[in-house]
C-alpha cells in the first residue's frame, strides 16, 4: 500500500511535471515564434533602410558631381571666355584686356546622372545637401531630367604664364598647336602676339596655315640650322625686358600691366616643331627661357623636343579618342578638340595681318591723365612738363616746354595725326596744370573747327577753362594771326617791365618775388601757320618780326609757341631766318614729315600711325625719342575730361573768346555796343562800323566830334554789307542819345537798299525818311544848317543810301559837298554810302578836288588801289576785297588801315 501510495505520488508529480514542462515548451515555442517574426521584420526594415539610405547617397553624389561639373565649366567659361575657348564652328577672334587660358580639348569627367525633376534637396528630409549633413538656406533644384551634363573643357596657360610641350601623335599633336596659335591670336590685339616659327623637318610646313601673317611681320621663320642664334635672340630680349622695361620695378610684364595698364612689349612665342638633339650651348639657352622667359613676354611652344618637367610649362600628351592627357588636370583623361578650319584659320591670319599693316590701334587718353581727383596740382613755375605716350620699351615719354627748350615746331602731314597730337598734349598739360599755372591761346588757320570744341558752343556749353582764344577758319583772316602776335607781343612788354620792376630777370623769379600776381605761363598753338607767313606783305613781314622776337624773348617769361604745318619745306618766310628757327629747339615729326628735323635725320619715315617722333635737340638724331601718341581725337573721352575739369574752373573764369572766321558777328553781341549808354549831349558820339580782326573782339569805331572831316563813307558795291556798315553806325550812335538829344535823318536813293533803310528808320526814334522825292528839302535844311553862324542845338546825323544816286544835279551835288566840309564843325555829319571810290570823288568835286572832307571811311569790294586819293602818303593800302570783311580807316587816329568783319543784319 505504501509502494502503491508512492508510486501513485510520484506518478501524480510526474504528471505535475510534465504538465509543467509541456506549458513551458509551449510557451518557450510561442517566444521563439515571436523573437523569429521580430527578427525577420527588423531586417526586412533594415534593408529597406539600406536600400533607401543608397539611393539618397546616389542621388546626392549625381547631383553634387553635376554641380560641381557645372561650377567647373562656369570657371573655365570666365578663365577662357570669347576665342580663348569658342569651339571652331562659331569661333571668331575676340581680342580681352587680359591673357586668357586657351582650350585643347574637354576633360572627360566622371559620369554624373542627371536626377529626376521630382528629386530635390529637402531641407528638412534626412538628408540635405550631404548625408547626415543639415542646411540652413533654401535647397536648389537639381536640373530637369532633359538637361545633359555639361561641358568642362580642359584649358592650358601660355601667354603671361608659362610655356607648352606637346608630345605623341604628331598629326594630332599639329592640330593642337595650331589652335593654341589661332586662340592666343584671335584673344590679342593685331600685332601683339609676335610668332618666330622653327621647323627644321618640315621647312615651315607645319605653320602653313599661318602664312599670311608673314608679311605683316607677324611671323617669322628660322631656318634649319638657326636654333641657335633664334634662342640666343630670345635670350637677348628677355635680358632687355629686365634691363630697361621692367628695371627692378616690376617682376614680370603681367604685373606691369596690371598696375599701369600698359602693355609696352608684344608677346613673342617661339614654335619649335623639332630639333634633334641639341648642343649644349642650346640646352643651356633653352633652359634659361623655360625659367625666366614667360616674365618677359617669351613663351615657347614646344613638340618633338624632350623637356624636364619644371614650373610653368605645360604638357600635352596628344592621342586620339579618350587617351589624351594634359598636366594640369591631373590623371582625367581629356578629348583633344580638332584643329581649326582652315577658312577660319586663313582668314583669321589676312584679317590680323591686315590690321597689323594699318598700324596699331592707339591706347586710351586716359593714359595720359592723372588720377581722378588729383589734377592741378603742378606748378608750371619753373617748366610745363606732361607724358606724351610710351616709348617702344614702354617708358613714359615727358616733353617739357621751359627756358630750353623753349617752343615746338610740330610737322605731319595730312592724315598723320597732327591734330590728335595736339590735343593729346594740351589734354595731359590741363589735367595737370590749373587755370591759374597755363593759359591756352588757339589759333588754326585751314578751314575746320579743330579748336572749336574748346569753346562753348550750341551743343556743349562746357569749355576748357585754361582756354584764352579760339580762333577757327581764319584762313583768309591772316591779320587774326598777326593781332594774335600783337596780343603776345603785348604781353611779353607787360611781363618784362614786371620784371625789370622786381628786379628779376625770368618767370619763376617774377612769381617768387609776386606772388600776388597772376602771371600763368602762356602756350600759343597756331595750326598751319604757314599760312600766315605766305605771301610777300606787310602782314607776312610784321608777323615774322614778332614771332622772332616772341621766339627769342619769350622764353624767359614763360610765353611759348607751338608752330604746327602739313609740310615746312616751302615757307621761305620762316626758313630764310636761321635765327628764328633756331628757337624752336623742340621738333616733333609725325610718320612721313619732311625737314622738321635734321637733315640727316630719317627717323619719320618708318613711323607707323599714332606715333611721332620726338626731338628736344633741334632734331639731331641721336636724340630722336619715338612716342606712341593716344587717341585724343575722340570727342566722347575728350568730353568727359573736359567736363571734369570745367566743373572744377575758377568762378571768375569766364569763356575764351571764340573766333569763327565763318560766322558773321552780331551788333547785339558787341561788347561795345552793350555798353553805350543814352545820354543829353554826349561831347564826341561813336559810330561803330564793325568788328575788328583782333584777340579782344572789339568794334572798330569813328568819333563824330566836332572838327573838320569828321563823315563817314562807304564804299563799294557790296548792297547787304554796305546795308549793315550803315545799320550799325545809325544804331550805335543811337544808342548814345535820348530821343530828343540828336536829330537823325536816313536818305534812301536806291530801291534794292530801301528795305534795309526802312528797318534803320524804325529802330530810331524820331527819325526822318527821305527819298529822292523830298531830299532837295533835307540838303537844303542841312547846307543852310551846315554853314550858320553857330553850331546847331543838337548833333544831326544824315544817313544817306546810294549818295552817289543824288538828284537835282549841280545844285544839290553843291549842297552836298557843302554839308560834308563844313557841317561838321556845326555837329552835322554825313554817315553816306557811296558804291564806288570814283563816284565819291566826284561827289568832292573831280579829281582836282580835296579829300579831306572824309575823315573815315569803310571799303568793301573797292581795291587798294582804288583808295589811294583818301589814303596818307604817296602809296594805296594792300587790299584784296574778300566776302563780308571791310577796310576801315580813319585818319585822325590810324597809321595804316585796319581790316573789319561788318555786323550782320539781323
Amino acid at each position: 500500500m505504501e509502494i502503491r501510495a508512492g508510486l501513485s505520488h510520484a506518478l501524480g508529480a510526474a504528471q505535475t511535471a510534465l504538465e509543467r514542462a509541456q506549458q513551458e515548451e509551449t510557451a518557450a515555442v510561442a517566444h521563439w515564434e515571436r523573437v523569429s517574426g521580430a527578427a525577420t521584420t527588423r531586417r526586412r526594415k533594415l534593408a529597406a533602410a539600406r536600400d533607401e539610405r543608397i539611393r539618397e547617397i546616389d542621388t546626392w553624389h549625381d547631383t553634387e558631381l553635376a554641380a560641381l561639373a557645372g561650377a567647373a565649366a562656369a570657371a573655365a567659361d570666365r578663365a577662357a571666355p570669347g576665342a580663348a575657348g569658342e569651339l571652331w564652328h562659331s569661333w571668331e577672334p575676340t581680342p580681352l584686356n587680359r591673357a586668357a587660358e586657351l582650350r585643347v580639348g574637354r576633360l572627360l569627367l566622371p559620369e554624373a546622372p542627371v536626377p529626376h525633376p521630382e528629386r530635390t534637396r529637402r531641407p528638412d528630409g534626412p538628408w540635405a545637401g550631404a548625408p547626415g549633413a543639415t542646411r540652413d538656406s533654401e535647397p536648389e533644384p537639381a536640373p530637369l531630367a532633359d538637361e545633359a551634363p555639361p561641358e568642362v573643357p580642359a584649358l592650358v596657360r601660355l601667354l603671361d604664364h608659362g610655356h607648352i610641350v606637346v608630345s605623341g601623335d604628331q598629326r594630332i599633336g599639329d592640330d593642337v598647336v595650331a589652335g593654341l596659335l589661332l586662340r592666343a591670336l584671335g584673344t590679342s590685339a593685331p600685332g601683339a602676339v609676335q610668332l618666330v616659327g622653327y621647323d627644321p623637318e618640315h621647312l615651315g610646313g607645319g605653320l602653313a596655315g599661318f602664312a599670311p601673317l608673314a608679311p605683316a611681320g607677324v611671323l617669322t621663320f628660322a631656318g634649319p640650322q638657326d636654333l641657335g642664334p633664334l634662342l640666343d635672340g630670345l635670350v637677348g630680349h628677355v635680358r632687355r625686358i629686365n634691363e630697361t622695361v621692367l628695371a627692378g620695378e616690376y617682376t614680370s610684364l603681367r604685373e606691369l600691366h596690371a598696375a599701369t595698364r600698359r602693355r609696352p612689349e608684344p608677346w613673342r612665342v617661339a614654335v619649335l616643331l623639332g630639333a634633334g638633339e641639341l648642343s649644349k650651348h642650346e640646352r643651356s639657352q633653352l633652359d634659361r627661357l623655360l625659367r625666366s622667359g614667360a616674365a618677359c613676354g617669351v613663351h615657347l611652344v614646344i613638340r618633338g623636343l624632350a623637356v624636364e618637367p619644371v614650373p610653368g610649362v605645360e604638357f600635352i600628351t596628344a592621342a586620339p579618342g579618350d587617351r589624351a592627357r594634359v598636366s594640369g588636370a591631373g590623371d582625367l583623361p581629356v578629348r583633344l578638340d580638332p584643329g581649326p578650319l582652315p577658312t577660319v584659320l586663313t582668314a583669321t591670319c589676312r584679317q590680323i595681318a591686315e590690321a597689323v599693316a594699318a598700324g596699331p590701334a592707339p591706347v586710351a587718353l586716359d593714359s595720359l591723365l592723372p588720377e581722378a581727383g588729383t589734377e592741378w596740382r603742378e606748378s608750371s613755375s619753373a617748366a610745363l612738363t606732361a607724358p606724351l605716350g610710351d616709348s617702344p620699351q614702354g617708358a613714359r615719354v615727358l616733353v617739357t616746354l621751359s627756358d630750353y627748350p623753349p617752343h615746338a615746331l610740330i610737322a605731319g602731314p595730312s592724315g598723320t595725326g597732327k591734330t590728335n597730337f595736339i590735343y593729346a598734349w594740351m589734354g595731359a598739360l590741363a589735367a595737370r596744370y590749373s587755370p591759374a599755372e597755363l593759359a591756352f591761346y588757339l589759333l588754326d588757320f585751314k578751314e575746320g573747327v579743330s579748336f572749336a570744341r574748346f569753346a562753348p558752343g550750341r551743343r556743349d556749353p562746357s569749355w576748357l577753362p585754361h582756354v584764352r582764344l579760339v580762333g577757327v577758319n581764319v584762313n583768309t583772316d591772316r591779320e587774326f594771326g598777326l593781332a594774335l602776335l600783337r596780343f603776345l607781343s603785348g604781353e611779353l612788354r607787360r611781363r618784362a617791365d614786371a620784371a625789370k620792376q622786381h628786379e628779376v630777370t625770368n618767370l619763376a623769379e617774377l612769381r617768387a618775388e609776386d606772388p600776388e600776381g597772376v602771371w600763368p605761363r602762356i602756350v600759343a598753338v597756331v595750326d598751319e601757320f604757314q599760312v600766315l607767313l605766305s605771301g610777300r606783305d606787310a602782314v607776312a613781314a610784321e608777323a615774322v618780326d614778332l614771332l622772332e622776337d616772341l621766339a627769342r624773348r619769350g622764353r624767359s617769361q614763360g610765353i611759348h609757341l607751338i608752330l604746327a604745318s602739313q609740310d615746312v619745306s616751302g615757307i621761305e618766310a620762316l626758313w630764310g631766318r636761321p635765327a628764328l628757327v633756331a628757337q624752336f629747339s623742340l621738333r616733333i615729326a609725325l610718320p612721313r614729315a619732311r625737314r622738321v628735323l635734321a637733315e640727316t635725320n630719317m627717323a619719320a619715315d618708318s613711323l607707323p600711325r599714332y606715333h611721332a617722333v620726338v626731338n628736344a635737340d633741334s632734331g639731331a638724331a641721336e636724340a630722336n625719342r619715338v612716342v606712341r601718341v593716344p587717341a585724343a581725337g575722340d570727342r566722347d573721352q575728350w568730353s568727359a575730361l573736359q567736363h571734369r575739369l570745367w566743373r572744377r574752373r575758377p568762378p571768375e573764369q569766364g569763356p575764351p573768346r571764340l573766333f569763327d572766321g565763318d560766322v558773321v558777328p552780331r551788333l547785339a553781341e558787341s561788347p561795345d555796343f552793350r555798353g553805350l549808354r543814352p545820354s543829353e549831349s554826349p561831347a564826341a558820339p561813336i559810330a561803330l562800323l564793325g568788328e575788328t580782326i583782333d584777340v579782344t573782339a572789339r568794334s572798330a569805331r569813328t568819333v563824330l566830334r566836332r572838327a573838320p572831316g569828321r563823315n563817314i563813307a562807304v564804299l563799294g558795291t557790296r548792297l547787304d554789307e554796305a546795308c549793315a556798315v550803315l545799320a550799325t553806325a545809325g544804331r550805335s550812335l543811337a544808342a548814345q542819345f535820348t530821343p530828343e538829344g540828336a536829330r537823325f535823318s536816313v536818305v534812301c536813293l536806291d530801291p534794292d537798299a530801301r528795305a534795309a533803310a526802312e528797318a534803320l528808320h524804325a529802330r530810331i526814334p524820331e527819325c526822318g525818311w527821305y527819298d529822292g522825292e523830298n531830299v532837295d528839302w533835307l540838303l537844303e535844311d542841312a547846307a543852310a544848317e551846315a554853314t550858320a553862324a553857330w553850331p546847331a542845338d543838337r548833333p544831326h546825323f544824315i544817313l544817306i543810301y546810294a549818295a552817289d544816286a543824288l538828284p537835282g544835279g549841280r545844285a544839290a551835288a553843291e549842297q552836298l559837298r557843302t554839308v560834308l566840309r563844313q557841317g561838321p564843325e556845326r555837329r552835322l555829319h554825313v554817315l553816306g554810302w557811296w558804291r564806288g571810290a570814283g563816284l565819291l570823288r566826284d561827289s568832292l568835286g573831280g579829281h582836282a578836288s580835296r579829300t579831306d572832307a572824309i575823315g573815315a571811311w569803310v571799303a568793301l569790294d573797292v581795291h587798294g588801289s582804288e583808295l589811294s586819293p583818301y589814303y596818307p602818303g604817296a602809296g594805296a593800302p594792300n587790299w584784296y576785297p574778300r566776302p563780308w570783311r571791310a577796310l576801315h580807316f580813319d585818319r585822325s587816329v590810324h597809321r595804316g588801315a585796319e581790316v573789319i568783319i561788318p555786323y550782320g543784319t539781323s
